[in-house]
């Protein structure tokens, strides 16, 4: 995959602001539900002149056309330390009027002072049935994929709701699969809910990934069969 960022040079960048964010097309997909949580943990602006070090929460909905491309929301993010705005309300207004334009679509932007907290969930690691609860949360912990771009690896853990037991060791086995597949997180998420999906039938399915971070940002997607989406925003401790 070619960009026009991720493997170049960027300290004498001549791109600036809105320029710098680039954007990728998702692939088609019959999910009608979800969003994809970006939390950016270091995020500096003025406000009236003076630093002001924020976390910001930027919800964008799985149903878009296209997301944006990690290293130019970073790139595009860092370059707001030396511009002064006059409240947080300002510095927000603008991020979203650029973040809306690019994508052609509705997102969520604000500054949070604390998580959620992890939801309660059954281990999947340390699990020893041959079918999951059903209408409970089940934790698999230690996923991994590769980045498409880069050939790094991604971690995350991952949860799934459902209202349909699951094979217990297909399961596992499906999960440990991406180990070596090259995926951005939202098609990992996608392809995860795919299958379930299709494999059991599920009426009431939600699968949630919750990625560490890279450069200050974690990329955060949920797929889900119901409008209301049952995980909230919440940190986990290697995030």
């Amino acid at each position: 995959m070619k960009t026009k960022l991720l493997g170049k040079n960027t300290s004498k960048l001549e791109l600036k602001g809105i320029k710098l964010l680039e954007k990728i097309k998702r692939n088609k997909s019959d999910i009608k539900y979800g969003t994809d949580i970006w939390n950016v943990y270091d995020f500096l602006y003025l406000n009236n002149d003076l630093p002001s070090l924020k976390v910001l929460e930027i919800k964008i909905p799985s149903t878009s056309l296209f997301t944006i491309e990690s290293k130019s929301m970073k790139l595009y993010l860092n370059g707001f330390y030396n511009q002064s705005f006059k409240s947080d309300k300002t510095v927000i207004q603008q991020i979203k009027k650029d973040l809306e334009g690019l994508l052609n679509a509705k997102i969520k932007l604000r500054i949070i002072k604390k998580f959620n907290q992890e939801p309660s969930s059954i281990n999947l690691n340390n699990y020893k049935n041959d079918k999951t609860k059903i209408n409970r949360i089940i934790k698999f912990n230690g996923f991994r994929s590769i980045c498409p771009v880069t050939s790094q690896p991604d971690f995350a853990n991952i949860y799934i709701y459902c209202d349909t037991p699951i094979n217990t060791v297909w399961l596992i086995n499906y999960l440990i699969s991406f180990q070596n597949k090259g995926h951005f997180h939202e098609q990992c998420i996608d392809d995860i809910f795919l299958e379930i999906s299709n494999k059991y039938n599920c009426n009431h399915l939600e699968i949630c990934g919750r990625f560490q971070r890279r450069g200050g940002i974690d990329i955060n997607p949920i797929r889900g069969t119901n409008t209301k989406i049952l995980f909230l925003n919440f940190r986990e401790f290697n995030q």
